[in-house]
C-alpha cells in the first residue's frame, strides 16, 4: 500500500522503474533515440548504451526534414545556428515537384503554415474547421477561378523566389513554418556529442546473439563478438532494415505496402554544388520513380527512388548521373527496401526507431518525422519494468495510424496523375488506393473539404495544394462560404496577397541568410 511520509513523498511498492535502456545501433535513429531519451531520463538515474559497430553502415539519405524537427532540437535545447552550421544544413520552406502531374507541369508544395496566411486548415478532429478566406479559395476553384496557390503562401512564394528568414524577422508574416536539409551522418555525429556529454555509454562491437527470458520471451540480454553480455530492460531495436531485435529475435511480422508504393529501390550520389541555395527540396518525376535533390552548404544530395519492375539498376544510376546539376563526387550507392511496416512496432521489452519500424520513400522527407515520433511517443507513455499491455497498444494505434496517413499522403502523388507515358506511371495511376485515401480524394472532390484526422501533423494546406494540383477540381465548396460578401472577400485576398508578396521581397536570399547566421565556414574556423 502506498503511504504519504511526514516529508510529502509517496512510499511505493518496489522499485518497478525502468533503470538500463538499451539501444541497438547507432546513426540518425540510434542518436536521436539516446539524446531523447537522456533528456526525458535526466533525474530517474536511468543508464542508457548505444551498441553500434563501424563494420556496419547505415543507410543515411534523408537528409530533407518536415517542421516538426525544430520540435525536437528545442525539447534537447540544442541552438539552432549552431546545428545548421555543424551539419552542413540549409533551411527548406517547400517541396519542388516536376513532372508528376504531366511532364512539364510542375507546382511548389508549401510545408505547413501558422499565422500569416487565413488560408491554412485546422489540424485535427476530422474535417478541419476552414477559415473564411480558405473556404472562399476553394469556392473560387471550384467555380473555375485559374488564381495561383502560391500567390497565396508565403513559403511557396519564397521557396520560388529564393528567399528565407526566420517568422520573428518578417513582422506580419509571425508564425510561418519551416524545416531543414542537411547531412543526416553529421547530425547523428553531432547527436552523439550531445548524448555522450550526457552520460549516453556508447559501446563499439558487433552482436552476435539476442537472449530471451524463458519465462515470457522478453529481451533479456544482447552478446557481442568479443563476448560481452549487455543486459537491459528497455531495448530499442534502431538496428535498420535487419531488425536485429524485432525481426530475427522476436519473430514479428512485416505488412508490405509494396501494392500502393511499387519503388524497391534507391540509388544515390553526392555531387557539386551549382547554382543557388535553394529553400527547398526538389522532387522529379521520372520514367519509373523520381529523382531527388536536397542542396546542402558543401554539396547537393541526389537520388533516383525506383521500381526495379520498371527499371534496371544499371539504367536506374545512368539516368541519375545524366541528370545531375555538378560534378559526382563518389561512386553510386543502391539501396533497397520493401515499403511497409512492422505489424508491432512495440513488441514485449522492444521498441523499434528509425527502418527497423518499416520503410516509406523518403518522398514527403518524413522519415526523420517518424524516428521523432516514435521517440517522442516513447517519452509520453514511458514505462516500468511491467510493460503494460494497455502501455504498448497505445502506443502501436498512434504510430500504425500516423505511418498509415504518411503512406496515404505518398501514394497521392503516384495515384493522382494525367501520365501513362511509361509502364510505371500507368500501373500507378490505375492501381487500387486504400479506402481511407478514396474516402480523402473523394470528400474533396464533391465538397471542397480537405479532411484531416487526429494525429496529421501537416495540416490541411499541403494535402489542398497536391489535390489540385495534381488534377481534383472540387465540384462544390462548403455551403456557408456563401454567407460572405464576394467584394469584401476578394479584398481581404488582395491583402493577403500584397502582404505576402511585401514580406518575401524584404526577405533575404537564402544563402545570404545562412552566411550571416550559420555558415559552415564559421564553425570551421
Amino acid at each position: 500500500m502506498n503511504a504519504v511520509t511526514n516529508g510529502g513523498a509517496l512510499n511505493s511498492a518496489p522499485d518497478k522503474r525502468v533503470r538500463k535502456i538499451v539501444i541497438v545501433g547507432g546513426g540518425t535513429a540510434g542518436w536521436m533515440a539516446a539524446a531523447g531519451l537522456s533528456v526525458a531520463t535526466k533525474r530517474e538515474g536511468c543508464q542508457i548504451v548505444l551498441i553500434e559497430s563501424e563494420e556496419i553502415g547505415t543507410v543515411g539519405v534523408g537528409e530533407s526534414t518536415v517542421p516538426t524537427i525544430k520540435e525536437f532540437n528545442r525539447y534537447l535545447g540544442i541552438n539552432e545556428d549552431d546545428f545548421v552550421r555543424n551539419t552542413q544544413g540549409s533551411f527548406k520552406l517547400a517541396i519542388h515537384f516536376v513532372n508528376w502531374t504531366r511532364i512539364g507541369h510542375s507546382y511548389f508544395n508549401p510545408l505547413v503554415t501558422v499565422g500569416i496566411s487565413p488560408l491554412q486548415g485546422g489540424v485535427g478532429g476530422g474535417i478541419p474547421t476552414l477559415p473564411p478566406l480558405y473556404r472562399y479559395l476553394v469556392k473560387l476553384l471550384a467555380n473555375g477561378s485559374d488564381l495561383e496557390l502560391n500567390d497565396y503562401s508565403l513559403c511557396s512564394l519564397a521557396a520560388e523566389r529564393n528567399r528565407f528568414d526566420r517568422p520573428e524577422n518578417t513582422g506580419e508574416a509571425a508564425g510561418f513554418s519551416y524545416a531543414y536539409q542537411f547531412d543526416a551522418s553529421l547530425y547523428a555525429k553531432y547527436l552523439r556529442g550531445y548524448s555522450e556529454k550526457r552520460g549516453v555509454e556508447r559501446v563499439e562491437g558487433k552482436i552476435v546473439d539476442v537472449q530471451l527470458r524463458g519465462e515470457d520471451g522478453f529481451i533479456e540480454a544482447v552478446v557481442l563478438q568479443s563476448g560481452r553480455r549487455i543486459e537491459g530492460d528497455l531495448f530499442i531495436d534502431c538496428s535498420g532494415f535487419r531488425g536485429l531485435l524485432i525481426n530475427q529475435a522476436l519473430k514479428v511480422p512485416y505488412e508490405d505496402w509494396t501494392h500502393w508504393l511499387p519503388c524497391d529501390r534507391a540509388v544515390a550520389v553526392p555531387c557539386e554544388s551549382a547554382g543557388p541555395l535553394t529553400p527547398y527540396t526538389r522532387c522529379t518525376a521520372r520514367e519509373a520513380g523520381w529523382q531527388w535533390r536536397i542542396p546542402l552548404q558543401h554539396r547537393l544530395g541526389n537520388g533516383y527512388v525506383f521500381s526495379s519492375k520498371f527499371i534496371s539498376e544499371e539504367n536506374a544510376a545512368e539516368t541519375l548521373l545524366s541528370n545531375l546539376d555538378g560534378k559526382p563526387l563518389a561512386e553510386p550507392r543502391l539501396l533497397k527496401f520493401t515499403t511497409g511496416i512492422r505489424k508491432q512496432l512495440w513488441a514485449k521489452n522492444c521498441v523499434t526507431v528509425g527502418l527497423s519500424s518499416g520503410f516509406i520513400e523518403p518522398l514527403e522527407s518524413t522519415s526523420i518525422h517518424l524516428i521523432q515520433s516514435s521517440i517522442i511517443s516513447l517519452i509520453k507513455l514511458f514505462p516500468d519494468k511491467d510493460f503494460g499491455e494497455h502501455i504498448i497498444r497505445q502506443y502501436n494505434q498512434r504510430l500504425t495510424g500516423n505511418w498509415e496517413w504518411i503512406r496515404d499522403f505518398i501514394i497521392t502523388h503516384y495515384h493522382l496523375t494525367d501520365r501513362e507515358d511509361t509502364e510505371f506511371w500507368r500501373y500507378c495511376k490505375y492501381m487500387s488506393i486504400p479506402d481511407t485515401l478514396a474516402f480523402k480524394m473523394e470528400m474533396f472532390r464533391k465538397h471542397g473539404h480537405v479532411s484531416v484526422e487526429v494525429g496529421e501533423d501537416f495540416g490541411a494546406r499541403p494535402w489542398l495544394t497536391m489535390l489540385y494540383k495534381q488534377g481534383i477540381v472540387p465540384e462544390s465548396y462548403p455551403p456557408l462560404t456563401d454567407e460572405f460578401d464576394d467584394t469584401a472577400m476578394l479584398g481581404e485576398m488582395a491583402k493577403v496577397r500584397s502582404g505576402i508578396n511585401r514580406t518575401v521581397d524584404q526577405m533575404p536570399r537564402h544563402e545570404e541568410f545562412i552566411a550571416r547566421h550559420c555558415s559552415a565556414m564559421q564553425a570551421a574556423v
